[in-house]
């Protein structure tokens, strides 16, 4: 080390031994303003600290209220009642900055008790045979595969059973501290709510005039006349399926668009759009993109 190093070390040392204090900072601000780590709270005490896990908490139970997922009642004497739990997840950009904060609520499913609060589980998987199969037949006919994802598919499934949870931490309601819920409609982790889902989308299809496979109880097909076969198999809460006939695939979009028609006219009511006017393409009609606009060249890390 040169002598001129060395004194700029100590003279480094001097400044920030005469130097006072820095006030602490909490560690999970830190690492979020430096996109390092996020930290996500383990429970309930550590969320209500700050307002944006408080935000994503009252959303979800926003969410719980306009589906009507339960009613509250006494607590029944004769039927175990279910705990209930928060969890947290920090939703990013691809350059690292938050993009949102995410609470669900979701029930101690490992709690319930075979033969007592289910009698049987239920995955709704599709076997690996049965996918492979699929995609062979596809590339065989030059058919195309398509995929749809049914957004909280387990949420729309209703309970047969009597199911009762807790009150979540955070809102209880004041004078019915005793009371617990009564659960309509499933929730996440629910030891129920996958074979809900799937007497649901079952259903439906069945009225619409598919015959569901024997050996496979996710798959499912549908022979139009002059137009030919549709092919659809389930796999959780995503739906993948094929046809000989590209008519059949908008008649399959169609069949589906309509059974989302008042769930989407719910979200517009909601947010206060029912009266807007409906357009094809949501931009401004007049705007013209052109490469060369003036601005600085784009990073083509974060759009990647």
């Amino acid at each position: 080390m040169s002598l001129e190093d060395g004194t700029r070390d100590t003279a480094m040392e001097s400044e920030l031994s005469d130097s006072s204090p820095q006030e602490t900072q909490d560690i999970a601000e830190i690492y979020a303003r430096c996109n390092m780590s996020v930290i996500e709270p383990e429970n309930y005490e550590e969320a209500s600290k700050y307002t944006a896990w408080k935000k994503a908490m009252e959303a979800e139970m926003e969410i719980i209220k306009k589906n009507e997922t339960w009613e509250l009642v006494n607590r029944p004497m004769e039927k175990p009642v279910i705990g209930v739990k928060w969890v947290y997840k920090t939703k990013l950009n691809l350059d690292g900055s938050i993009q949102k904060h995410k609470a669900r609520l979701v029930v101690k499913g490992y709690a319930q008790k075979h033969g007592i609060d289910f009698n049987e589980t239920f995955a709704l998987i599709a076997r690996l045979d049965t996918i492979r199969t699929l995609i062979a037949l596809a590339a065989q006919k030059g058919w195309k595969l398509y995929q749809l994802d049914v957004k909280s598919a387990f949420l729309n499934g209703v309970l047969k059973e009597e199911v009762y949870v807790d009150q979540p931490d955070g809102f209880v309601i004041e004078h019915s501290e005793d009371k617990v819920c009564k659960l309509k409609k499933a929730l996440y982790s629910l030891k129920q709510a996958p074979r809900a889902w799937y007497e649901e989308i079952n259903s439906y299809l069945i009225d619409c005039g598919y015959v569901k496979s024997s050996s496979e109880a996710t798959l499912y097909c549908k022979t139009k006349e002059n137009f030919g076969t549709l092919i659809v198999s389930i796999y959780v809460d995503d739906i993948v399926y094929t046809r000989s006939n590209e008519e059949l695939i908008a008649y399959f979009k169609s069949e589906m668009m309509r059974s989302q028609k008042k769930y989407a006219l719910t979200l517009l009511s909601k947010f206060g759009l029912k009266q807007c006017k409906p357009v094809s393409t949501p931009l401004v009609a007049s705007e013209k993109l052109c490469k060369a606009d003036g601005s600085d060249p784009a990073y083509e890390n974060e759009y990647r």
